[in-house]
């Protein structure tokens, strides 16, 4: 992605989510034998609910809560993007929960916006 190109999708993404709380799924391809050491890196912060190790696509998914897009964005450029031994990094934001610790988080024909 070209800078005007990554500068728009900031932007579209910052009007979107504003200042309200993001909620991400990490998801990383590793180098095996560092695993559990990038594991423990990513858990040590405040902001992540959730580490696991996984089989499939990808090794480590991550759940993240963050206060703004712009400390997310922070998270990922300086402390995930400086551990050594990840090799790909996908994220998803959470735009609506439909379910959530087995609870339904809506009535019968409504929805709810992210947490």
């Amino acid at each position: 992605m070209q800078n005007r190109e990554k500068s728009d999708y900031d932007s579209v993404i910052s009007s979107y989510f504003g200042d309200e709380q993001v909620t991400a799924l990490i998801n990383l391809k590793v180098e095996t034998k560092e695993a559990d050491v990038i594991a423990e890196a990513i858990a040590q912060n405040d902001s992540v609910d959730d580490v696991y190790l996984v089989t499939g696509d990808v090794d480590i998914v991550a759940v993240v809560k963050f206060d703004s897009y712009p400390k997310l964005k922070r998270f990922l450029m300086e402390t995930v993007s400086s551990i050594p031994g990840i090799k790909e990094s996908k994220t998803s934001m959470v735009v609506t929960t439909f379910k959530k610790y087995g609870e339904l988080k809506f009535e019968k024909g409504e929805v709810e916006s992210s947490d």
